[in-house]
Order: structure tokens, then C-alpha cells, then sequence
């Protein structure tokens, strides 16, 4: 009712929806079809879930824009209240999948070999470029896109793409936080295009040029002495900074932090070079915002262990992509229900539905309706 969906999709649609979320915010959910329908204590047959997420005629992309319509709205609310800068995250996740046997009659479609930083080698599933739109004290995932190698684009081509769909001045600053793999000067260029800083991680091979030398800042770092530096604490850690202004490989004028903690030593392999196209931001407020980063790391955990984000076993690309979508759903109604974090509305809604069944067994006894009758609507026949 809040998105308005009943303008754009069915009953059938809306009621497959509800029912789809509830499973996914069941505590015990794994990902599959089966649990949807038990789970959501679905009235129809199981079949009907399939035909819902491969051939069903509604517009996932339509329950996307309407989402994102509702995110923007409220995040900016939120922004302008508390007078706090708006945070874009972009990053990437695999959706880790086992490899299919070449005598496999169907595979998932859109699966390829994708490198996993976290295992240190390639993995088979899919690879998703997503972003978040957050303050400091709320977080929505906002879009994905399916990073696909035989389409010929690239997650920086996906992550400018996503981009253009926050265009328009806002109140706030916005600040487009992404790791040492994004920080491109096509993208950054988007974001600048668009009236948005970026903060970023750089590698520490990324060209400097003091007093218009060309050297790397790992080699660069090693002339600063700690004497050089300034003591700055962000949360409970400790940092060495030293601040660089001037030009970088791609960009003309930025500051960039190079960055130890205190209790390392000021060598290339505990070096933490961050990028900060805002040159009014002090050492403390730079650091601050880019450790606002980790907010879609959390979400990209939370959602496969609770939402399974990656459990999914239906095969076609698009029943593929309209799982995502509901996932994203489902992740947005739990936040947006406890007004707080995704594990806090997981807890409420879990809550919520343990009540709701022990209510409706409840009810059912005191109408004399039949033990059998209530285990078949409970699935436990």
C-alpha cells in the first residue's frame, strides 16, 4: 500500500509478493522454492512459485523503481533532519554457485568464473555489482546489476550506470564511498559530473605527483617519517596520517591520506592509502566516512546468511533476477518495519509471524475447527 503496487501489479502478483517475503524473513528460510511454500504456509501448489518467478507477466523492474522512489524520499528525510551527509556504497559480492557437470541437462543461467577475494581464487556463480544509499543511522540496499563478462561491460561501466538514477540536486552532500578496486577516472568523473564527492580506498601502487613528481605512493611513503604525521582516532582506532593535496594519476586536485595504525609499523604493507575528493574535509571526517563503507559489507553478509541472497535454485537468468529483486524487497520491508537495521527488523518480523501462528492455533481451537484442518494450513500434515 505504501509503494502504491497495486497500480502496477495484480492481486495474484501482490499476494505472491506477500507471501514471498514472509518465507524470506522466516527464520530457517534456505532459499528454495519449497521453503517459500512452506514457510509462507502458501494456499496454492508449489508449482505456482515457478511460474511466478520464470513466466509470471509482472515487471520486476517496476517494484525496483517504486522501491527506490521510497528509499530516496526517506534517506533524504533522514539526511536533512539530522543534518548528516548522504553515503553511496558500491560494491561487488558472488553468489557462489557448484559448478554443473558438463552432462547437466539445465544449468543456472548466467554463470561464470568470477575471482572471490575472500577465498583467493576464482569461484562459479554469479558475480553482483551493488549499491546502498545510507547516513550514518540508516542503510538501504538500493540497486544491483548482473555483472555479465560475455556483455562486454565492465562493473565500473555497471556502477556509472547505477549512478545516473540518483540525478538531481539534494540538500545534503552525497559521498560515493567505494574500495581500492573502483576508484577509476571514469568513475570518478561520473560522480563529480553529477555533483557528488568521492571517498575511496586507493591501491598503493596509484601515482602521486609532490613538487610534480611522478611516484607511487607506497614509495612515496617511504621519505615520511613519523614525525611527519598526526595522530587521529576514528571509533576505537588509531591512525598515523599523512596528508597529501594535490594531483593523483586521473584527477587533477584531491587529498589523499596516507594512513597507518598506531600500533604498526610505518611500512608499505600496513600502508592504507585513501582518497577524498572533498578537499574541505579534515584528516578525522575523511577516515569517518569512508569507515561508513562497511555498512554494505554487513548487508552483503546478512543477506546470505538470513535472506539467502545466494540460496536460490531456480535456473532461468530472469527468475534469477526476480529472486534478487524480492531480496531486496524483503531486506527494505525489514528495515523499514523496525526503523533501525536489517537484524533488528529480522528479530520484529520473526517475532511478529511466532505470535501471528500461535494466535491463529489459538482462535482456530476456540471455533472448534478440526486438528487436521489446522496442521494442512500449517504445512505440519
Amino acid at each position: 500500500m505504501t509503494l502504491g503496487l497495486a497500480l502496477d501489479f495484480s492481486k495474484p502478483v501482490i499476494k505472491h509478493l506477500v507471501h514471498i517475503v514472509d518465507a524470506l524473513t522466516t527464520k530457517g528460510f534456505s532459499g528454495t522454492l519449497t521453503d517459500v511454500h512452506h514457510w509462507s504456509f502458501h494456499p496454492n501448489h508449489r508449482t505456482t512459485l515457478s511460474h511466478f518467478f520464470t513466466k509470471s507477466p509482472w515487471d520486476e523492474e517496476t517494484l525496483l523503481r517504486k522501491l527506490q522512489q521510497w528509499i530516496l524520499h526517506r534517506i533524504q528525510r533522514i539526511a536533512k533532519q539530522e543534518n548528516q551527509p548522504l553515503f553511496v556504497s558500491i560494491d561487488d559480492t558472488i553468489c557462489q554457485k557448484t559448478k554443473p557437470s558438463s552432462r547437466a541437462a539445465r544449468a543456472i543461467q548466467g554463470c561464470d568464473w568470477h575471482y572471490s577475494h575472500k577465498d583467493h581464487q576464482s569461484v562459479w556463480g554469479h558475480s553482483l555489482v551493488w549499491r546502498m544509499v545510507h547516513t550514518f543511522s540508516q542503510a538501504f540496499p538500493f540497486a544491483f546489476r548482473l555483472y555479465d563478462k560475455t556483455a562486454g561491460r565492465s562493473k565500473i561501466d555497471l556502477a556509472i550506470e547505477m549512478l545516473s538514477s540518483l540525478k538531481g540536486k539534494r540538500a545534503q552532500p552525497v559521498y560515493v564511498l567505494m574500495d581500492s578496486w573502483y576508484p577509476s577516472q571514469a568513475l570518478i568523473e561520473a560522480c563529480l559530473k553529477q555533483g557528488f564527492h568521492v571517498i575511496a580506498m586507493l591501491k598503493t601502487n596509484r601515482i602521486l605527483y609532490p613538487k610534480g613528481i611522478a611516484i607511487q605512493a607506497k614509495k612515496f611513503a617511504r621519505y615520511i617519517e613519523p614525525n611527519d604525521t598526526r595522530l587521529v582516532t576514528v571509533g576505537k582506532e588509531r591512525y598515523r596520517v599523512y596528508r597529501y593535496e594535490g594531483a593523483i594519476h586521473g584527477l587533477d586536485d584531491a587529498v589523499v591520506l596516507l594512513a597507518w595504525k598506531a600500533d604498526e609499523p610505518m611500512t608499505p604493507d600496513h600502508l592504507h592509502v585513501v582518497l577524498s575528493t572533498d578537499r574541505e574535509l579534515g584528516d578525522e571526517e575523511i577516515l569517518r566516512y569512508y569507515a561508513q563503507r562497511w555498512t554494505i559489507e554487513c548487508f552483503f553478509r546478512q543477506a546470505k546468511d538470513q535472506l539467502k541472497l545466494d540460496g536460490y535454485r531456480v535456473r532461468h537468468i530472469r527468475a534469477v533476477k526476480r529472486y534478487w529483486a524480492v531480496v531486496l524487497f524483503a531486506c527494505v520491508y525489514s528495515i523499514a518495519e523496525s526503523q533501525q537495521d536489517l537484524s533488528s527488523g529480522l528479530e520484529l518480523l520473526r517475532s511478529r509471524k511466532g505470535h501471528s501462528v500461535v494466535e491463529f492455533i489459538y482462535d482456530a481451537a476456540k471455533q472448534d475447527i478440526p486438528i487436521d484442518v489446522i496442521k494442512k494450513q500449517l504445512h505440519v500434515a
